[in-house]
Order: C-alpha cells, then sequence, then structure tokens
C-alpha cells in the first residue's frame, strides 16, 4: 500500500527539515541596518590610507553595501574630499592668548609642520586642493584677526599667514623626503659624493663637502625664524626682542635651546 502524503497547494509551504530552519531563514533577519551619515563616511574614509580608499574599503569598514554609500556621496572624489575635510579637522590653530603676531605664527607653523610629517596623508590632501575653503576659512578668518589687532593690515595679515603656512608645508615635505631616503640608504649626501665620483662637474658641491656634509633638510625652526625675521624688517619692528620671545617659545613647547 503506498504511503499516504498530504498534498501540497499553492497556500501550503513545503515541510522544511528542523536542522535546515536556522540554515534557510540565517541572514533574513538582520535587524535595523545601520545608520550611517556623511559625518561618519567621513570619519572612516579619514582612517584609511588615500592609496586604499575606495568605495568598497569605506562600506566594508562601516558595515553597509556600496550602493548603500550611494545615497550620501557621489563617488571616489567625494569620498576624498570628506577624507581631506576630516583630517583637515586634526588641525587646530593655536589659542589666542594675546601673544606677539611672531610667537602666534610660530606656534601655527611648527604645529602644521608636525602635523603634516606625523600624517603624510594630510599632506598629501592639501598638495591635491581637496580641502575646500569651508574647512579652512575659519581659521584662517582667527588668524588675519589676531595680526590685525597687532598693526597688520588685513592684507599684510593674510600674507604671513600664507607664508608661514607655506613654510611649514614645505618643511615637511623635505623632512619626509629625507626620512625616505634615509630609510632607502641614499641620503642626499651620499647620492651627491657618487655623482662627483663618476666625474660629474659640481664644483660648488664639491667645494662645499669639503668643509660639512650636505643636509637633506633644513631644521624647519630655522626656516621658519627666517621668515618671521622678514616679516619683522618689512613691518620696521626689531628682530631682537622677537628672536627672545621665539626662543621662549620654543623652550616652553619642546624644550629646545
Amino acid at each position: 500500500m503506498a504511503p499516504v502524503t498530504e498534498p501540497v497547494s499553492d497556500r501550503t509551504p513545503p515541510r522544511v527539515a528542523p536542522s535546515r530552519v536556522g540554515e534557510l531563514t540565517r541572514g533574513r533577519r538582520p535587524g535595523r541596518p545601520p545608520r550611517i551619515d556623511r559625518a561618519a563616511i567621513a570619519r572612516a574614509a579619514g582612517e584609511i590610507p588615500l592609496e586604499e580608499l575606495t568605495l568598497r574599503s569605506v562600506a566594508e569598514r562601516l558595515g553597509v553595501s556600496v550602493p548603500g554609500l550611494y545615497h550620501y556621496v557621489s563617488g571616489r572624489d567625494d569620498l576624498i574630499r570628506l577624507a581631506a575635510e576630516q583630517s583637515a579637522l586634526r588641525l587646530t590653530m593655536p589659542v589666542d592668548r594675546g601673544q606677539h603676531w611672531a610667537v602666534w605664527c610660530y606656534e601655527w607653523g611648527d604645529y602644521a609642520y608636525r602635523a603634516f610629517v606625523r600624517d603624510p596623508e594630510l599632506l598629501k590632501h592639501f598638495i591635491d586642493g581637496a580641502v575646500g575653503p569651508e574647512v579652512m576659512a575659519p581659521s584662517i578668518d582667527a588668524a588675519i584677526g589676531l595680526c590685525m589687532r597687532q598693526g597688520f593690515t588685513p592684507r599684510q595679515a593674510l600674507a604671513a599667514y600664507n607664508l608661514v603656512s607655506e613654510c611649514a608645508l614645505g618643511s615637511a615635505i623635505a623632512a619626509i623626503r629625507a626620512e625616505r631616503n634615509r630609510r632607502e640608504g641614499s641620503p642626499f649626501d651620499l647620492e651627491v659624493r657618487t655623482l662627483i665620483a663618476r666625474g660629474e662637474h659640481l664644483p660648488h658641491l664639491a667645494r662645499f663637502l669639503e668643509d660639512e656634509p650636505l643636509p637633506d633638510s633644513v631644521p624647519f625652526r630655522r626656516q621658519i625664524t627666517t621668515v618671521l625675521a622678514g616679516i619683522a624688517a618689512l613691518r620696521g619692528e626689531s628682530w631682537d626682542g622677537i628672536a627672545a620671545l621665539l626662543a621662549a617659545a620654543a623652550v616652553r613647547d619642546h624644550g629646545q635651546r
């Protein structure tokens, strides 16, 4: 006698072995999807190295799908801009304590230089122009205001801020390059000596090398001091008093003498 079976209609779901219930239903109830917004995306993007920054890498870090990101960003270029702005937020302006303009500029330049050297990704964002004016404008405005209270015109104040910022940027690039050359065993001094040994006509560098080795980079403090001395000279201010203030600031911040 044939076994009796229950008819399976369109309305009757097929029986499923208990051992397979979890297998078939796993993933059906993931719970509420993770909540994200542009701020969360910016934080995640800022934590990922620029060369690894993709929609997929950000999605994986946030635990969401790539299509889900498109509700908030338009593509990788948008991610790069968000990452740059997130990096820029890590740059904090010196506190206005009523200090001399040169001390404030020194503090800003020194902080920016150290931040760029410590975080080359931030430096890349600045070089690429990925940091928008909505991020930098408030800081620039504060710097102009401090200088104007000490007799600068708006144009002079902006020029001073730009000079100090560009000095920090250039010094950071040189320091990062020097560190890379050191790691690779190819310092500038050694490379130039090798060229001279091969017969390259470099008389002035050869003369320099007779007295001392070629530096891979000039210490930032020496460069920023030169910039600030030039600004003071244009303003007709005595450098001796400013130099003493800067020396005190360097000792206070880093113990440098």
